[in-house]
Order: structure tokens, then sequence, then C-alpha cells
């Protein structure tokens, strides 16, 4: 049953419970109109309102949902986690649930998927009904973002985006690094990319959860990814790298100052200890540091090399419809 699932919608959310009901209901209609086989996973992230009584409500009336409620708030990475482990379509749709993302953009985003060929297609919102204390921020992310990783893309925070089902159970998040699938993909192996200009409503219901500082935790995972992509399975290039080198500098000086002082010495010059030129001391902190660094490159490798693939564990109060 599950191999013949066409898609699954991964609907992450926190205190939503006015917007629910509307957002499942445009859901079925999109997919009764379409006659895909489907599915539909709430993960709700903790909420405090009466969000998982509507998911509750909702899977008795339609089998095709399913939901997930976390024993507290981990955040939009843990839902989104969560849901594509337990998403069993070909094809994994992820929608925010305030009403902002139109579920009438799934066929497509589904065609693109299946008949194009696409690993990942990312919705662009063109037109935003947003702050500006949002849209400016999330320009600047966008194009940091394309500079560092090489994915071009207009947005890379889309709440909208299709997925190739091998490209979500290849992923292993934590942070917050929601904002930054589509460089995940790509450094998965993932590399057909796309994006889609999709509808952007108002919010109908309620307020924005996030804050300003999410811009501050997004880049620092970026930075994050950016590092883990490349030296967590060798972090001996870097910090063996940096520790050669700084106790290469380290050692050129003292031999420097040495061979200096024998000169002088010899040729009946003046001359100075070593331990008198502030030089020495640079170069003493050079080798110390040197060492360290290539200390730490090498019990990274050990830790490496003795380290499994794990998940992280979040801890679920309930499920419905499973």
């Amino acid at each position: 049953m599950t191999d013949k699932l066409q898609i699954s919608v991964v609907i992450p959310l926190y205190n939503e419970d006015e917007s629910l009901p509307e957002l499942h209901d445009w859901i079925v209609r999109v997919m009764t109109e379409q006659r895909f086989t489907y599915e539909i996973l709430f993960i709700d992230d903790g909420s405090i309102d009466r969000s998982w009584e509507a998911i509750s409500q909702l899977s008795e009336r339609n089998p095709n949902v399913r939901g997930i409620r976390f024993t507290r708030n981990y955040g939009k990475t843990a839902a989104l986690q969560t849901g594509f482990q337990a998403a069993n379509g070909q094809v994994v749709i992820t929608l925010d649930a305030d009403l902002q993302d139109s579920p009438d953009e799934i066929p497509e985003l589904y065609r693109m998927i299946t008949v194009d060929g696409f690993d990942l297609v990312s919705g662009w919102k063109q037109k935003r009904y947003d702050p500006l204390t949002k849209t400016i921020p999330t320009k600047f992310f966008n194009a940091v973002s394309r500079w560092v990783s090489g994915v071009y893309l207009h947005d890379f925070n889309s709440g909208i985006k299709a997925y190739r089902r091998q490209v979500v159970k290849s992923m292993n998040l934590y942070g917050e690094m929601h904002r930054n699938l589509p460089i995940v993909a790509k450094w998965n192996g993932f590399h057909k990319i796309g994006e889609k200009v999709v509808q952007h409503q108002a919010r109908k219901y309620g307020t924005t959860k996030f804050g300003l500082n999410r811009f501050i935790n997004g880049f620092l995972d970026l930075l994050v990814i950016a590092f883990v992509h490349k030296f967590s399975r060798r972090p001996m290039h870097l910090f063996g790298s940096f520790g050669t080198l700084s106790f290469f500098i380290g050692t050129v000086i003292t031999v420097y100052l040495i061979g200096e002082k024998i000169y002088n010495i010899a040729n009946h010059l003046k001359y100075r200890n070593v331990t008198d030129n502030p030089l020495f001391f640079l170069a003493l902190v050079a080798i110390i540091l040197g060492v360290q660094l290539f200390l730490a490159g090498f019990l990274g490798e050990m830790l490496v090399r003795q380290s499994t693939n794990k998940t992280g564990d979040y801890l679920i109060a309930e499920r419905a419809g499973f």
C-alpha cells in the first residue's frame, strides 16, 4: 500500500488550531480533484492551544490523516525530521500550517518531481505579504546561502517544497537546518534542484512564531552545514593543516632567533638572549597552538572512526491515525 502512495504532505505546526480544518479541507479538495493517493502528516511541535484536538478530530474523519505530537516545543527542524521519517509517499511535500502556502501548488510540484525529474523543488514567493523586518533579512540570508553553497535559489526558507522520497530519507537534521534543506540535499548528492514561483497569501489567523533571531541562527547553522559537509569525515584535514602551519611558523621564528644569536656571538656583535625577544614568545604560542590543533584533529579522526550514524530522538507524547 505504502509503495503505491503518491504524495505525503508534511505539515509542521505550533499553535495553529484555527487554520488546521481549513487547510485540511483545501488539501483534500486538491487531492480528490487530481485523484492522488495521499497522506497528510501533521507534526504538532508542542502546541499549547487546541491544535492536537483539531488533528485528532481530522484523523477520525479522514483515514489519510496522521498526527504526531511532541511533548514540548523542539522547533521546526525537529518536526520536519520526524515527519520525513514517517512519510511513505513517493513525493513528499511540505506546507506551513498558517495558510500562507497554497495547496493548489501541489499538482505542479508533483509533476516537476515525477515528470521533470527534479530531486527537490523549492517554492519561490516572488510577491510576499510579510513586513520589511522579515523580507529584507530574508533577501540577505538567501544571497549568502547562494554564495556559500552554490545552490542558486531565490528563497531557501520557503515552507512549500517538494522532495523525491529518497532525498528526505537521506537527511539527518538538527539545530535549525530547515532553512538550508536544499543545501543539505545537494551535499547529500542530490543535485537536480529547481524552484517554482508560488502564490504567497497573507496570514489569516494568529501571528508569526518567528523573530529576527532566526536569521542569526540560520547563518550559524549554514556555517555548521558547510563545516560538517567538508570536514566531518576528515577533521584532520582542517585542524591538522592549521596546526602544522602554526607549528611550522613558530619553529621557523625560533630557529631564526637562535641562529641570529649564534651569528652575533661568532662575529663578536652585540646580542641578547632569545628569551628577551618578544618574537620568541609569539613563536612559543604558535608552536603550542599548532600542537593543540594537531591533537584536536587526531582526536576528531578517532571519534569519526568509532562513531555510528545516529538520528536525534524526540519525545513523542501521542500519535493519531497510525
